[in-house]
């Protein structure tokens, strides 16, 4: 049964912990809170950063003989200590994971009985100590929001003799022919008992074992082969079919305990950055998911839905869970839809020493809790541990400085960050992990990891992918943050500047530190002062925005396999209205960027050189021309019209081929010499089949100067 009905909190106090929490307390003064929840939802906390304390009166009656009660607390954000009766139950950390108390002898005393729980969140400045990722001091968020409450619901249940207190279920290899499955799981007992262990794959027992255990925790391992399976397969490459496996424990032939999981049969492969599924390697195209709402108890299945089926009309096969560990229901739609995860462990920034312990402890909780999802496929152990570097200039030494502080040790990149990675590692061998996402391939990580590169809105211009692709092909392999930022249609934050203030004199710094707003990135590039109203400054941002993302996307889908294995772009949405780089707005409504990412990641793609900034009058312009094909079929004719426009003129290429499946290739050359015309140059090419209808186009474009004298 779940807790629910009237519970009741106050702010915790030394009184309120030695008199608060028994079953006689007086709590008639106390306000009703809502449990799931956070308590910043209810009026009487909307301010507080607590901790608070929690109780609950219920009525049950005692557990039958040779039966076990226990209470669950399925999440409490992010630490509680929990007391039935006055009676310590035991502590709690993790926001993400659950935790469960052994209440029988307490049961027995009585049918009326009082849950208290004291739940803190401590905000986080400097080196943070809370485990809680992008949902708590992330600029995004409002200022002042605290996560704290008890966010998933509490539960009472009864068991035997034996409790499954672990469960954890991985596919640790997968093809036509078979299966591996290894199952691993910790059963809670009051003594010594002989059991007998079966497990059933969708109704049919596929393995029994008979075992003896002692009182306590009691660790079993175990593996099942499955013959001729039907394989799990992301959704551009098969089907989704899904496989329960249900473990049983009995003690005198009677079921103790009971746990059910939900996997696919299906291997992951990663090579240099390169994924394999099933033994067909796939590049991915993806994007960050950022928390959904700002309180992760407020997201429900319709708004997972709708962003899910975002990511699927963009064309994109990846989601990269950023900062957080999202609901369960987000990773079972993905694998219900054949969408890949890459999954964020909580650790954002900097972090304290203490942290380290805790944070394996997590590390493993969190194989337990999602490593049975076959959409799943890679650990990220930390996102950018460092500070960022207030030094965004281009310049060659400003380059050269940042790049050398890469190799210097330090405390988050060097020991916390790979502490997590192997506990990721031994908890989950059938899946690749690493150790950070931020910094790019290089001394000493010469395995490479998510690189978060921003040219054309932080450090560098556009074409320094290009060059960085040429000379450092290491470093684009993977790359899992890029884009630039943009204002969503209305900002609450800036509209009401806009009341209060004229354009451009609006108080900035005020906007920075409500709405995040990152003043020395946008006025670098976009100084409001070069535009005449705020409405031509926003579309000036979300146009820049639409280029890069759809320049980049490109490119980086031109090399394909050679180095590039994908990419995820920053980011898919918001949780509230901001300055951000997300391509839908808090209310879902698109940006210009999203149009601009959907051609980008069409299955197929033409993608021509892009040409320098402004040619010269008589300049030998030389422009590739690639084809991009993502789809698992070759495509056996390819006809491709080029057109160079310009004032009083053009030049037409043609040419045919063909493209390997799930490949590139190079089809050809466009040469021109400069016209004697200033205004725009303007390169169109379009791609037929073999049935004369378009496949792909694209459009380049630069501006004809005077020669130099």
């Amino acid at each position: 049964m779940e807790l629910e009905g009237r519970w009741v909190a106050t702010r915790a106090t030394d009184d309120i912990r030695r008199f608060g929490i028994g079953l006689d307390s007086d709590d008639s003064s106390w306000s009703e809170v809502t449990v799931p929840g956070h308590w910043q939802h209810d009026a009487a906390f909307e301010n507080c950063a607590g901790p608070l304390m929690y109780r609950h009166r219920f009525t049950s009656s005692p557990p039958g003989e040779g039966r076990r009660r226990w209470v669950m607390f399925d999440g409490i954000f992010y630490q509680g200590d929990a007391w039935l009766d006055g009676a310590y139950l035991g502590d709690s950390e993790g926001y993400f994971v659950p935790h469960s108390f052994d209440i029988t002898q307490l049961a027995r005393i009585g049918d009326e009985h009082v849950l208290a729980v004291e739940v803190t969140c401590p905000g986080q400045t400097g080196a943070r100590t809370n485990i809680t990722g992008v949902l708590q001091e992330w600029d995004v968020l409002p200022a002042g929001w605290n996560p704290g409450g008890i966010w998933r619901s509490v539960q009472m249940f009864d068991t035997g003799p034996i409790r499954i207190d672990r469960l954890r279920v991985l596919c640790r290899d997968a093809d036509e022919r078979r299966a591996h499955v290894v199952l691993s799981a910790t059963f809670d007992s009051d003594g010594h008992h002989d059991v007998t262990i079966l497990t059933r794959r969708d109704d049919e027992i596929v393995h029994e074992q008979r075992s003896a255990v002692a009182k306590g925790m009691n660790e079993f391992e175990w593996s099942v082969d499955i013959r001729d399976p039907d394989l799990w397969w992301p959704y551009e490459m098969g089907d989704q079919p899904l496989t329960e496996f249900v473990v049983e424990v009995l003690v005198d032939g009677e079921i103790s305990d009971q746990r059910l999981q939900r996997t696919g049969l299906r291997q992951i492969q990663h090579n240099d950055w390169i994924f394999s599924v099933n033994g067909e390697r796939i590049f991915l195209r993806g994007v960050n998911v950022m928390p959904i709402t700002v309180g992760l108890g407020d997201t429900d299945d319709a708004a997972i839905e709708r962003d899910l089926q975002h990511v699927l009309d963009l064309g994109l096969n990846t989601v990269r869970v950023h900062g957080h560990i999202n609901r369960r229901g987000f990773y079972d739609r993905t694998d219900e839809l054949g969408i890949l995860v890459l999954q964020d462990f909580p650790l954002e920034g900097t972090h304290a020493r203490s942290v380290r312990t805790r944070a394996v402890s997590q590390a493993s909780a969190a194989v337990d809790q999602l490593g049975h999802h076959p959409s799943i496929v890679l650990w990220s152990a930390h996102n950018e541990p460092a500070s960022p570097d207030p030094d965004q200039r281009s310049d060659w030494r400003s380059r050269v400085r940042r790049a050398a502080k890469q190799p210097v040790p330090a405390w988050n990149r060097t020991a916390l960050d790979r502490w997590v990675k192997r506990a990721f590692e031994q908890s989950d061998p059938s899946r690749p992990a690493i150790a950070r996402s931020s910094l790019l391939a290089g001394l000493p990580w010469v395995d490479g990891e998510g690189g978060h590169l921003w040219f054309d809105w932080r450090p560098g211009e556009g074409t320094d992918l290009e060059r960085l692709a040429r000379r450092t092909p290491r470093a684009v392999r993977y790359i899992s943050e890029f884009g630039t930022e943009s204002l969503s249609a209305s900002v609450p934050a800036l509209d009401q500047q806009l009341v209060d203030h004229v354009w451009p004199d609006l108080d900035w710094g005020a906007l920075e530190d409500a709405d995040g707003y990152h003043r020395a990135d946008v006025h670098s590039r976009f100084p409001p002062t070069d535009f005449a109203t705020p409405d031509a400054w926003r579309t000036a941002l979300q146009e820049h925005q639409a280029t890069v993302l759809r320049s980049q996307i490109e490119l980086l889908r031109r090399h394909k396999y050679r180095p590039t294995g994908g990419f995820c772009f920053s980011s898919l949405a918001d949780p509230v209205a901001a300055m951000s780089t997300s391509v839908l707005d808090a209310e879902r409504i698109p940006k210009p960027a999203y149009s601009a990412v959907r051609a980008a990641c069409a299955p197929i793609i033409v993608v021509v050189d892009a040409p320098p900034g402004w040619v010269n009058a008589g300049d030998a312009v030389c422009l590739a021309v690639h084809v991009v094909n993502d789809e698992r079929t070759p495509i056996d004719a390819i006809d491709l019209v080029a057109t160079a426009r310009w004032a009083g003129g053009s030049k037409r290429w043609t040419f045919t081929g063909s493209v390997e499946a799930d490949d590139v290739a190079r089809v050809g050359t466009l040469e021109l010499t400069v016209p004697d015309t200033l205004g725009e140059l303007a390169i169109e090419v379009l791609a037929t089949g073999i049935d004369g209808a378009a496949i792909a186009a694209n459009r380049v474009a630069t501006a004809v100067t005077l020669p130099p004298n």
